[in-house]
């Protein structure tokens, strides 16, 4: 090397600025080696003036990016560098270390820390290596200190990107290494050298800081540089090799008060300071007392505190400097002892706390601190306008410090809450000592004390009840507040409370208090009161509770919450957000419940407590669909959090304790109502024979749900939850709660007609998957099938037919079934359980296991005595069970039917007053009601069901049974509201409406099979006698003003005896008396007994029962066409009027329909033409449409049964009331847009489709499958009729109604009526058997045509009729044929009469033809036409012209001349203009 050393060095040094990083380490590597090694490289190169300075341009640049690699080699550079490169040293050094510093305020060097750091750590290694070299040198010492040191300080103080360098930590280092050295130092020139760099060093330091602080407005960044400088200059040893970065503030003890050297005294020696809290980020380091600042560095570094504090203290106090008072905070944090409080205090006099307890004012004279804390801490704490004042709580807490003892410090705190600190200062307080240990360590005693924990208590009672002053103006304090008591609850420290358990309770029952009394307040009162806070405060404290087990009182709480949440609104008055908050608040609370370990039940009162409080809930009857809704929404979100314990029993003995016992279950089945027999006893599925129920009670006008179904709701929800995880339920509890769920449905399912409450119920379910099928596919229900049948064989009722409800739906298969019926004669004797069962299982059982009952039955049937019939294991069970086999259409055994009634007829002989034939009931035992009502149901199945013939005797028995059984139903009218006289009187009807529908249904084939005179004994006897029973208790039955819907089993017996009325003979109906009916001042042509009949009859279209209203019509129907003669008779008097003569139909029918119109106006007026309006079947508006087209068709009926002339004088009464208008806008909301019949059968495709209006309505009575298509089909069917026989009237309406409605008239009738009609019209032509003297017409299907010729002697005139596509709307067009002998003007004039006629005249074409023809014969036969229609017959009224000019002779009709003298308002002749008289 030494041999190379001139080309060594060059290369190496004079490469020393190459900033190549891969190159740059091992550079100066090798500049190091060179300097070591080669002695004499400086004499091949320049130092100063190649070297230094591309070194000192490399280090002003700061290294240019490469600081961590360049900076450390530095101290080792300079200390290889012989005295004679650096000479003169002072300006080295000088420049060197002003290029190092220059480094630093490249913007590349403040944005990296590693880069700052590694700058900083090169200036302070250097500077200390400089020291130490020229110690002594007074001129380099000063420069150092002076010129490079204190600069440096200032300029990083200003820069707060360069406070991360851990500049100060590198300051107190080298501090430390000269004092250490000015200790250990035996040289005492050395050790005083030291000394005076230091206390130049203090000096100086202490002018730059009072220079910072000692300005009105001191700049931020300056202070906050000042306090953070002198906080490490007060840490005693030196953390840069443990710390590469600082973190967080570093607490500093205080003096030993005892004697008055500044010796540190260490908070932990007292044993307070907690080993690190849950709530600290980090812990604090707190100093051991062996390390102990140098007296070097103690003295000027308390004497600059004093300085700045003292200079801080009367800017705040003179200028109210904010700045400075957080500066003060930050100084007294690190520098809390009495000599800096005495400062602060200056020449103020120790002012004597008055009213103080003496304790405190010895305290106050003792300790400055105390006396600084009274006289101006809590005054600054009080100031209202300071946003955040944590600054100066942290003051108050450097005072505490200074205190000697806990017993003091709390002393003083106690005494503070009392008076001085406002509510938001103690928050603050509190915030502290959470937030640092060391703080909490300080006030333990004061937080776990008594003051403190009664003052919360308090706060919490005046917040709960709102004792504030103001509670809006001060809506922040008041926020505060709550934010204190949620701080104190939920706050722990070593799981432990904050503040003594004690209060801790006490709070939480107060707390508790006042939710209790929510629900008695409105919801605008709990809008804004404290239950929102509650909420907030529950929450952080269940939420922040982890180890802590709950207190009882906090277990109250939540049980209250959670029954807050599991009510209706309308029972809590809380609005919504309130709710949300209460829920999250009370699962937080459960949550903290489930994660105990242990048996979680057991130990929770709250568990034990709201399962009995649901259990009360739901068996109390209080509840209805959305409180049930609410509860179960409430339940749900309960048990998903039980689902997440860590005791598997949890569920399982959580719905347990729900679980009503059986006696509970039976009580709530038992206080179900008892309207569900109703339909199973008339259908026949069941029989009964006791009185077990009365109908007579009115329904409570009530929306509560019955218990029974709340239970089997609450306990299928908790069952959906629970068998998401497998829980395991105890004692079968699974297939119980699906039984109890299956006993409420089949319950609402049998009902009448549901209110809309329980089918909201129901609706409710389906949406949360509470149904059967959905529990069954949860867990094991293999015991469920036999528990029903169990329950079914003891019971009875409705457990039955749950059991024939899943057999129907196919939930349950046949076989599973068959098991539980194996054995027949295990169901004998019979009891009411067994009969049920078997009653049930009827409609499934095969033809062999029928016999096989039917086997056990007969034989027992035969041998009963009298007493014996009316029991369930005799006489009327066997037969019951007998009916249900029959009922089911699956005996075909002709002899045993017949035996059977053999075994009736000797009953009748034996025991004949057991037989209910013309007798008062109020006297008779339901037994034999029953017995009775099976007897009837027996022979009404075997009219049914048996196809050989009946003797003369067995006819004799059924018809007199029949006719003497209806005699009792109408004598005990008064007792129809008792269910088994009520079901009697429905089966007596029934039996006489099968009677008549078999002696309808007879043919001349059938009656050869039947006995001699049995057809005119039933027209001559027993059909009048049943119909002169029934007419006048139809009358009589309606005339009460009761509940009049069809699905009322109080009008149970409506349907057979309205269907038994339809079977009426017209002269049966016309021979009736009934009591007479005729109104004052009605307007009528008929004969009183008519007259009665129709204003007895027509009323009950306005019935609301539909079978009412069929039968009524039926009736009606069959008289119409008697009606039109009297008005025929009277016709002369309507001829002549001098006005458009009109003629109402019949008056009753006209009044009805009246009423009807202002009806259908309240349901249909509002809708537009053309929407179509759905009607429910069987609700009220139905029976109102229903009546008004009944009424209707009654009324075309009538018309179509009138002469020409009365049409006319009919239509033209409808045109002037506007009815049939009304009718076709209604017609055209109620027809469906597409009239398509419902299919029973598949049709054949080339059929045409079968429509409402090609297909006859059939009004049946006790069919009820086709009633949502009745009021459709029943629309269609009237504007068929219309359209059929009031033709010209829809024209007219049509053409003048709006374009809208214009259109979908047209559309609708081309495309479903126009078709039909026109070949009814030209069928009818075809068929027609009216001959015509000189007229023949035929006609052309294909092409909708109709010919007409007329000839007479040699005049031969042919007419062609062409129907229109959209026929009647559409003008019928008159073409003409072939025309012999007849002028055009008169042949014009003919086609023009037959077209007016045609589209004017309300009827067939046949009709319109043969006036025509009249017109034309009449001309032949010389009457001359009249002037003014030039026709000979009238078009409407068809009269002649009878009305004379006195003047001309000319002859013209009334209703023209009428209308001639209105139109033109004079009173002259048309043609000579003279005085008409």
């Amino acid at each position: 090397m030494k041999d190379e050393a001139s080309k060594v060095s060059p290369s190496v040094l004079l490469s020393i600025d190459d900033s190549d990083p891969i190159v740059c380490p091992a550079l100066w590597e090798a500049v190091l080696y060179t300097l070591t090694t080669v002695e004499d490289c400086w004499l091949h190169v320049n130092a100063k003036k190649s070297v230094f300075p591309k070194l000192s341009a490399v280090v002003r640049e700061g290294g240019r990016g490469l600081a961590t690699v360049i900076y450390p080699y530095l101290l080792p550079f300079i200390s290889k560098l012989p005295q004679s490169i650096t000479d003169p040293k002072l300006d080295f050094f000088k420049n060197f270390l002003t290029s190092l510093v220059a480094g630093l305020s490249t913007e590349k060097t403040k944005t990296s820390f590693s880069e700052c750091s590694a700058v900083i750590s090169a200036f302070f290694e250097c500077l200390r290596f400089i020291m130490q070299q020229n110690l002594g040198e007074e001129e380099i010492e000063e420069m150092l200190v002076n010129d490079q040191l204190i600069p440096f300080i200032d300029a990083v103080l200003k820069d707060p990107k360069l406070q991360d360098g851990q500049l100060f930590n590198h300051l107190a280092e080298t501090l430390s290494s000269w004092e250490a050295r000015a200790d250990l130092e035996k040289d005492d020139k050395t050790a005083r050298n030291l000394e005076k760099v230091l206390l130049n060093f203090w000096e100086k330091l202490s002018e730059i800081c009072v220079e910072k602080i000692n300005e009105p407005e001191a700049d931020v960044k300056s202070v906050l540089g000042v306090s953070n400088l002198l906080q490490v200059l007060q840490k005693p040893k030196s953390s840069l090799k443990l710390n590469k970065k600082k973190v967080g503030k570093v607490r500093f003890a205080d003096e030993m008060p005892e004697n008055n050297k500044e010796n540190e005294k260490c908070v932990s020696s007292e044993g307070e300071n907690s080993e690190g809290s849950e709530l600290m980020a980090e812990p604090s380091v707190s100093p051991s007392c062996s390390d102990l600042i140098s007296p070097l560095r103690k003295k000027p570094l308390e004497d600059l505190v004093c300085k700045l504090a003292e200079m801080s203290i009367n800017y705040v106090n003179e200028q109210k400097s904010e700045q400075h008072l957080r500066f003060l905070s930050t100084l007294l944090n690190s520098f809390s002892s009495t000599q800096v409080f005495k400062v602060l205090l200056g020449d103020e006099k120790q002012s004597t706390v008055k009213g103080k307890p003496l304790e405190i004012a010895k305290l106050v004279q003792k300790n400055p601190a105390v006396q600084f804390l009274y006289q101006k801490i809590t005054g600054w704490l009080n100031e209202d306008q300071r946003k955040d004042a944590g600054f100066l709580v942290d003051i108050l807490y450097s005072a505490l410090c200074c205190c000697d003892s806990n017993v003091e410090r709390k002393a003083i705190l106690d005494d503070l809450i009392e008076v001085e600190l406002k509510w938001n200062s103690i928050l603050q307080i509190i915030e502290k000592a959470c937030s640092s240990s060391d703080n909490h360590a300080l006030v333990t005693p004061w937080l776990k004390g008594d003051i403190l924990g009664e003052k919360l208590v308090t706060l919490a009672e005046h917040l709960c009840n709102k004792d504030l002053e103001s509670t809006v103006s001060s809506e922040p304090y008041f926020s505060e507040r709550w934010t204190l008591l949620s701080m104190v609850l939920s706050q722990h420290v070593k799981n432990d409370y904050l503040i003594g358990e004690v209060y801790v309770e006490r709070i939480i029952v107060k707390l508790h208090e006042t939710l209790s009394k929510a629900k008695k307040l409105s919801e605008a009162e709990n809008n804004d009161s404290s239950v929102s806070f509650i909420c907030d405060v529950a929450y952080n404290y269940f939420s922040s509770a982890k180890g802590c087990l709950l207190m009882p009182s906090s277990e109250d709480l939540l049980l209250t919450l959670f029954q807050l949440c599991a009510e209706s609104k309308e029972k809590t008055h809380l609005p919504d957000f309130i709710i949300s908050k209460l829920k999250n608040t009370w699962l937080s609370g459960v949550n903290l419940l489930v994660h105990r370990t242990g048996d979680t039940f057991k130990q929770s009162t709250f568990l034990r407590l709201s399962a009995l409080w649901l259990k009360n809930q739901v068996q109390s009857s209080t509840l209805d669909v959305t409180s049930l809704q609410v509860l179960l929404s409430a339940v749900d979100d309960l048990l998903n959090a039980l689902l997440e314990s860590k005791d598997a029993n949890l569920l399982g003995t959580y719905i347990g304790s729900v679980m009503p016992d059986n006696s509970e279950w039976e009580k709530m089945r038992q206080s179900l109502p008892v309207q569900w027999l109703h339909r199973p006893l008339l259908e026949g599925r069941l029989s009964l024979n006791y009185e077990g129920f009365k109908t007579d009670f009115k329904e409570q006008d009530t929306k509560k749900l019955p218990s029974h179904l709340c239970t089997s709701a609450l306990l299928s929800k908790m069952i959906v939850v629970a068998l998401k995880k497998e829980t395991v339920l105890e004692n079968n509890e699974l297939d119980k709660i699906i039984a109890e769920l299956l006993y409420s449905l089949q319950w609402y399912e049998e009902l009448d007609n549901p209110p809309i409450f329980l089918t909201g119920f129901c609706e409710m379910l389906q949406k949360m998957n509470i149904t059967y099928d959905n529990l069954r596919g949860l867990g094991n229900t293999s015991g469920l099938l036999q528990l029903l049948f169990d329950r079914s064989r003891k019971n009875g009722t409705l457990w039955s037919l749950i059991i024939a409800k899943l057999i129907l739906s196919r939930s349950v298969s046949s076989d599973e079934v068959k098991q539980h019926y194996r054995r027949k004669e295990g169901f004998f004797p019979l009891t009411e359980g067994n009969m049920h069962t078997i009653q049930s299982l009827c409609p499934f059982l095969s033809k062999e296991d029928k016999k096989e009952f039917i086997a056990q039955c007969i034989p027992a049937l035969l041998a009963w005595t009298k007493e014996d019939v009316c029991h369930i294991n005799g006489g009327f069970g066997h037969l019951a069970i007998f009916n249900s086999c029959l009922q089911t259409k699956s005996i075909d055994d002709g002899e045993l039917l017949h035996g059977l009634l053999k075994i009736l007829i000797t009953w009748k002989k034996d025991h004949e007053d057991i037989f209910l034939f013309s007798c008062n009931l109020s006297e008779v035992s339901p037994e034999i009601l029953a017995v009775n009502i099976e007897i009837i149901r027996f022979l009404s199945l075997f009219l049914k069901y048996c196809s050989s013939p009946l003797a003369e005797s067995e006819w004799d028995f059924i018809m007199c049974s029949m006719l003497a059984w209806l005699e009792t139903t109408n004598e005990n009218q008064a007792l129809y509201s008792v269910p088994l006289v009520q079901l009697f009187a429905y089966v007596s009807c029934d039996l006489a409406c099968e009677l008549s529908a078999f002696f309808d249904s007879t043919t001349l084939v059938t009656t050869g099979s039947l006995p001699v005179n049995l057809i005119s004994e039933w027209k001559e006897f027993f059909s009048p006698g049943i119909h002169s029973l029934l007419l006048p208790l139809l009358v009589t039955a309606t005339g009460e003003n009761r509940d009049t819907s069809e699905t009322s089993f109080q009008n149970a017996m409506l349907k057979p005896m309205c269907e038994t009325l339809t079977y009426i003979p017209k002269d049966q109906l016309l021979s009736q008396k009934l009591p007479a009916r005729l109104i004052a001042g009605q307007k009528t042509n008929l004969p009183e007994y008519l007259q009665t009949l129709l204003n007895t009859l027509a009323p009950l279209l306005l019935y609301r029962a539909r079978p009412v209203q069929i039968a009524v019509y039926h009736m009606l129907y069959k008289l119409m066409p008697e009606f039109p003669q009297y008005d025929q008779d009277n016709l002369k008097s309507y001829g002549d009027e001098e006005e458009e003569p009109a003629l109402s139909p019949p008056a009753a029918l006209m009044s009805l329909l009246s009423t009807q119109e202002d009806l259908l106006e309240n349901v249909l007026g509002c809708i537009p033409v053309g929407q179509i309006v759905t009607i429910k079947p069987l609700s009220e508006d139905f029976c109102y449409v229903l009546g008004y087209l009944l009424t209707w068709k009654l009324i075309l009926t009538f018309f179509k049964a009138a002469s020409s002339q009365l049409r006319a004088l009919y239509s033209m009464y409808l045109r002037k009331t506007k009815s049939l208008n009304k009718l076709l806008y209604h017609l055209f909301r109620l027809m469906p847009e597409n009239p398509a019949f419902a299919e029973t059968a598949v049709e054949l495709s080339n059929k045409d489709p079968r429509t409402f209006f090609t297909e006859e309505l059939h009004l049946g009575i006790r069919d009820t499958s086709a009633l949502p298509y009745h009021i459709p089909h029943l629309a269609c069917s009237v504007y068929h009729m219309t359209l059929k026989d009031l033709p010209a009237m829809v024209r007219l309406w049509w053409n003048s109604s709006e374009k809208r409605v214009f259109n979908i008239v047209d559309r609708f009738t081309s495309k479903y009526v126009s078709s039909v009609l026109s070949s009814q019209e030209i069928s009818s032509v075809q068929t027609s058997t009216q001959l015509f003297n000189g007229m023949t017409v035929k006609a052309r299907a294909t092409t909708r045509e109709v010919m007409a010729t007329y000839s007479i002697e040699d005049i031969v005139i042919e007419l062609i009729i062409q129907l229109p596509s959209n026929y009647p709307l559409g003008s019928i067009t008159v073409e003409s044929g072939k025309r012999v002998g007849v002028a055009v003007q008169q042949w014009r004039n003919w086609m023009l009469q037959l077209s007016t006629y045609l589209t004017h005249q309300n009827g067939s074409i046949m009709e319109g033809l043969a006036l025509w023809k009249n017109n034309v014969d009449k001309r032949f036969e010389g009457v001359e036409d009249c002037m003014i229609c030039f026709s000979v017959i009238h078009g409407f009224n068809y009269s002649l012209p009878k009305k004379a000019c006195r003047t001309c002779k000319k002859k013209f009709h009334s209703a023209c001349l009428y209308k001639w003298f209105t139109s033109s308002n004079k009173s002259t002749c048309p043609l000579c203009r003279e005085t008409f008289f």
